[in-house]
């Protein structure tokens, strides 16, 4: 009986550390507009899932690239509001999320663009997504950013590094072949199976090495 109980406790004491480790994580995400926006969305899918409370801010460069890479989805900002636990204009600066005063658990940029990372690097808050980035560093909150071009120039490296320095993860969307990808979406979900584990977010997106 004894035994029983213990186990009963240890049983509620890993759910309890379960539910405050998912359910009670707030993010913010920017989607802008380099290529891959099908990976912002699946991201929200999965945070959804995981029951993180999600502040999502689209840029218009976003909807844009996504008339092309997501053409069999009629409406994308209605998908992405569907997503999200609370959706924000751009130009929308006075909103909470623009403010250190508003507690979140970071923020993650995904894809982002080489403008928005110069943005970010050079302090430049024009709009939502680089203020609300501008906020997570000065607030030493977590901030990762998923750049997304091809090939790199010594100002988008420079840039990267700069912001590497501060403490800001710099996660490129890189393809992996160990967990022998078979279609476009197992190669989508291991680039956002790597974006959930910089937040210590559980997830069944890919098989990790040596399992």
């Amino acid at each position: 009986m004894f035994v029983h109980l213990l186990m009963t406790l240890t049983i509620f004491k890993m759910s309890v550390e379960v539910s405050y480790m998912v359910s009670n994580i707030r993010l913010i995400v920017g989607i802008t507009g380099a290529s891959g926006t099908v990976l912002g969305v699946r991201l929200l899918e999965e945070l959804k899932k995981a029951k993180v409370e999600t502040h999502v801010i689209v840029s218009p460069g976003a909807y844009e690239v996504a008339k092309y890479e997501m053409k069999d989805v009629r409406d994308v900002q209605g998908l992405v509001k569907s997503k999200s636990a609370q959706y924000y204009d751009e130009k929308d600066i006075s909103s909470k999320i623009a403010s250190g005063s508003y507690e979140t658990d970071g923020m993650i940029i995904v894809p982002c663009s080489m403008k928005t990372l110069s943005s970010i690097a050079c302090g430049y808050g024009n709009n939502l997504i680089s203020r609300a980035a501008d906020v997570c560093i000065r607030y030493k909150r977590k901030l990762v950013v998923v750049p997304r071009e091809t090939p790199l120039n010594a100002i988008h490296l420079e840039n990267m590094a700069k912001l590497s320095r501060m403490g800001v993860w710099i996660v490129p969307p890189n393809l992996s072949y160990y967990h022998n990808p078979e279609t476009l979406e197992d190669m989508t979900d291991f680039m956002v199976g790597k974006m959930l584990d910089c937040f210590g977010i559980g997830h069944n997106l890919y098989k990790k090495w040596g399992q």
